[in-house]
């Protein structure tokens, strides 16, 4: 069944947890939807995992297009969401119409998100007035990395704690479809998860939200160069891919692939003929 924002606020209606997994490819959306994840996100972490960046700052709109076109032609039933780049929506409202509707006609999207709370509501009505479906995301922002002095637990104070809570409620009032919460302490999230009636998707964020999601080189065990502890590792298919490499390369070297099964064979009629 294919995922849509309506099939997704219906399953919040009756406590079906919603399944969400970063994905930056064709092959790989392939693999997803067909085990049946609902939300496939092309996520602006692509920066980390893809493109080698330690932030996800120097990502572009044209990077963003091209990994949410090829996620697209792969996924059939799975609802496909793009991340809007840093300085796509932040300088000014026309902007963040203009680029959301980019990711939708060249990227083929079925939705965007962005980060933000109350400051992204213009930015929200805007978009959702173009019939665009948004997902907001607040929390720890990664975006906003050099404003929080790096990444941390969001929400932890009081004060902290009623901000988040006043930023969902403004931003499903907006027109939000959904929400995503980074690291924001669990019973929190639960709270927020409870007031406002669109999905919310965690990460980092507890098992009271509507939904999870989990950058998939994390979850596989390929991405090494930091591991945050909200991330539990289903598989160690790092480790089996760099098994397979070592086995090709020491292969290649002995002579032993290509084997006569992995090769066209000629006649030798043919092949006299050429001396």
């Amino acid at each position: 069944m294919k995922t849509t924002v309506s099939t997704l606020k219906k399953q919040k209606e009756n406590k079906e947890k919603i399944t969400m997994l970063t994905c930056y490819d064709y092959s790989m959306a392939k693999l997803m939807d067909e085990a049946g994840i609902e939300i496939l996100l092309i996520g602006d972490s692509l920066g980390n995992t893809m493109l080698g960046y330690d932030t996800t700052l120097p990502v572009t709109m044209e990077d963003m297009i091209a990994h949410t076109a090829a996620v697209s032609r792969g996924a059939k039933n799975a609802f496909v969401l793009a991340d809007m780049p840093f300085m796509s929506y932040q300088t000014s409202v026309y902007d963040a119409v203009v680029n959301a509707g980019r990711l939708m006609k060249e990227g083929h999207a079925h939705g965007v998100k962005l980060e933000g709370g109350a400051r992204v509501c213009p930015q929200i009505e805007a978009i959702v007035a173009s019939d665009i479906p948004v997902c907001a995301h607040i929390g720890l922002t990664p975006q906003s990395i050099n404003a929080f002095g790096g990444f941390k637990v969001q929400g932890k104070s009081e004060e902290a704690a009623r901000q988040l809570v006043e930023d969902a409620k403004k931003v499903e009032a907006a027109g939000a479809s959904m929400l995503v919460m980074e690291c924001v302490p669990a019973k929190l999230a639960e709270i927020i998860t409870n007031t406002i009636s669109i999905p919310t998707i965690g990460i980092g964020a507890g098992a009271g939200c509507d939904g999870q999601v989990l950058v998939n080189q994390d979850m596989l065990g390929m991405f090494h160069d930091f591991t945050p502890k909200f991330v539990k590792q289903f598989a160690n298919v790092g480790e089996i891919m760099m098994q397979a490499f070592k086995d090709y390369s020491a292969e290649v070297k002995a002579g032993t692939f290509p084997a006569q099964e992995h090769t066209y064979a000629i006649s030798d009629e043919v092949i006299d003929k050429l001396y």
